[in-house]
């Protein structure tokens, strides 16, 4: 019989290697140029991908979804709604069940207790589409997205300008992988949650502006993610000031470019001429969670390959 390799799960940005990312990288280019020029590439027919969806998604579940298709393979799509995880269902249950049905399973929930307990109990890899505390596939086509316009990250400067959410928890974990600094600039009141901090690559800044001095990629978030809106009236005025604007932008460093994981309020979080102007690689940025997604998956479930 096959010998049963280790199951390998994305968790968390932390969960791969420097290496396992410049080659999970290196996979990305070559799938997204095959899919550019509309070459067949199907390493993983007859595969299943499961998608459990707790919280909304429009470009998780299109890029997951059409993904996996486009390698070949199924995606079912289960929300809590309808299944039986909406009823009471244990998550230890329903990654012991999901698992024997399906190649790979991906998780968008709330707390990161739920998709580790889900991962605990699973027979085949698991990869969090989103969680309240990380969130590493959009971190990870956003350094993706960096290497294809600017090159390497190492040793650059990445300003976090808003929310301490999930995406900024990722960010620190992708710069103690990759070798970058974050500056950091967050209102009073909406400080960092230490605990899941594990890095010193970062300086903390009052003034939102001075974070952006310098910096080669200016990224920021929706103000109120999901799961807070019952505090969407004092988030607006606690942030006020923390606008990525022009302004901030001219701090950057000249070739600085502009991200946001979407969806974006122009107006508040972002000025429309930021996210809409040539610094800016949201669209890109938006695309490219299908390709290195692809390329993860491809990872996961075969290892290493040959380049083809």
């Amino acid at each position: 019989m096959p010998t049963q390799k280790p199951i390998k799960h994305y968790l968390q940005f932390s969960d791969l290697t420097l290496e396992e990312y410049e080659y999970v990288i290196e996979r990305a280019h070559l799938i997204k140029r095959k899919f550019k020029n509309y070459e067949i590439y199907h390493p993983l027919i007859d595969r299943t991908l499961v998608m459990v969806f707790e919280k909304n998604s429009t470009r998780t579940r299109l890029s997951f979804e059409a993904g996996m298709h486009q390698l070949g393979g199924a995606a079912i799509y289960l929300n809590t709604r309808d299944s039986q995880l909406g009823r009471g269902e244990p998550v230890e249950d329903a990654g012991q069940v999901m698992s024997r049905m399906c190649d790979i399973i991906m998780v968008r929930t709330f707390g990161q207790d739920i998709i580790e307990r889900f991962a605990a109990h699973s027979r085949v890899p698991v990869i969090n589409g989103l969680t309240n505390e990380h969130h590493p596939c959009q971190v990870f086509a956003d350094i993706f997205t960096y290497y294809e316009h600017r090159g390497s990250i190492t040793g650059k400067t990445v300003a976090w300008v808003g929310d301490a959410n999930n995406m900024l928890y990722s960010w620190l974990q992708a710069a103690e992988v990759f070798g970058f600094h974050v500056n950091v600039s967050t209102p009073k009141g909406y400080d960092m949650d230490m605990s899941l901090v594990s890095t010193d690559r970062f300086t903390f800044f009052d003034n939102p502006s001075d974070a952006c001095q310098g910096a080669h990629l200016v990224n920021t978030d929706v103000w109120t993610s999901m799961g807070y809106e019952e505090e969407n009236a004092a988030r607006l005025k606690a942030f006020d000031g923390w606008i990525v604007d022009s302004a901030k932008m001219a701090r950057a460093a000249p070739d600085a470019l502009f991200m946001h994981c979407l969806p974006a309020h122009r107006g508040e979080e972002v000025s429309a001429d930021v996210i809409d102007g040539p610094q800016s690689v949201v669209w890109d940025e938006a695309e490219n969670r299908l390709h290195i997604q692809k390329a993860l998956i491809e990872y996961l479930l075969l290892g290493r390959i040959d380049t083809q």
